[in-house]
Parts: structure tokens; sequence; C-alpha cells
């Protein structure tokens, strides 16, 4: 079999996304970090001021920041199992069970990203007001939980695929 091209491909983006993925939770961890040890030095340099309405958002602003740090390292869950698998299809042996466990916890952890984004989002429109209103790129997403579904879907997929082909092996 003809390995893809898109494999390749596939292999250096997510190990650019792997290295992003961290780049962007240590900026925003600096940021919530900053917000905390430094917060008069902080508002000063975002241009924040007291009768801006802004301070009274904080807490939920830090939330929303607390809970894309911990987004950080499930991204990376993600991003190193896919990698994986993409390293096992690479070797033209993808129906491993290494492969149906990596799908399951991708699986498991992109349920917690959405539930995740649904809280991230709640927070926003609890926070938001008229003169200050919060616009995040969060909340319920169908196609999100068309992926989870699909993950789980495909963790089968793989277990039985693994399962076959390991019987097949017996009897020949």
């Amino acid at each position: 079999m003809t390995p893809s091209p898109a494999l390749p491909i596939a292999r250096i983006t997510l190990q650019i996304l792997v290295v992003l993925n961290w780049v962007f939770g240590a900026a925003i961890l600096t940021l919530l970090i900053a917000t905390v040890v430094a917060e008069r030095w902080t508002f000063a340099a975002l241009g924040i001021t007291p009768s801006s309405g802004i301070p009274a958002m904080i807490v939920g602003l830090r939330a929303i920041a607390a809970l894309g740090v911990v987004a950080v390292p499930l991204n990376n869950i993600v991003l190193t199992r896919l990698r994986a698998i993409v390293a096992t299809v690479s070797r033209g042996d993808p129906f491993v069970a290494a492969n149906a466990i990596r799908l399951r916890a991708i699986a498991w952890v992109l349920l917690a990203l959405q539930l995740l984004s649904i809280v991230i989002a709640a927070i926003g429109k609890a926070i938001s007001s008229p003169a200050n209103p919060v616009h995040l790129d969060a909340g319920f997403s169908t196609s999100g939980w068309l992926a989870v579904l699909l993950a789980f879907i495909l963790a089968q997929v793989f277990a039985d695929g693994t399962a076959m082909r390991d019987d097949l092996a017996g009897t020949v």
C-alpha cells in the first residue's frame, strides 16, 4: 500500500500544534499571574481604569483564564495521542490495541473540553454587561459533540479491528 502524502504533513502539523498549545498556555498563565501579582501595573498596561467597569469583571476573567490553562494539558493529550496514531499509520500498522486506547482517551478528553467550553461560556455570560460585553468562542458546539461521538465510535472500531486481526492471525 502506498503511504499517503498527508501523513508527513499531519505529523509536522501536530508537532507545531503541540508547541503552539504550550506557548499559548504559557502566555495565558503569565497574564493570569500578572493580574494577581502585579494587578495595578497590569491594569495600567492594559488601559483598564477603575471607572471602566472591567475591574468588577476581573474574577470572572481570571476564572476563564484559569480554565484556559486547564485546557492546555487536555489539548496536549489529544495532540500527542493523534501524533502516536499517525506514527502507527505511517508504519502501516494502525489496527493495534494502543490506538484503540489512544482514541478512547481522545474521546474522553474531547468530552471534558466540551464541558469546559460550556462552563467558560456560562462565566462569560455571567460577567458580560452592555457596557463591557464579553464575546467568547465558547459554549455548546454541535460539531464538538459530534467529534466526541466520532472519537468514541472510532475507538470501538479500532478495538474491534484489532481483535479481528488478532483472531485472523491466530487461525492462520
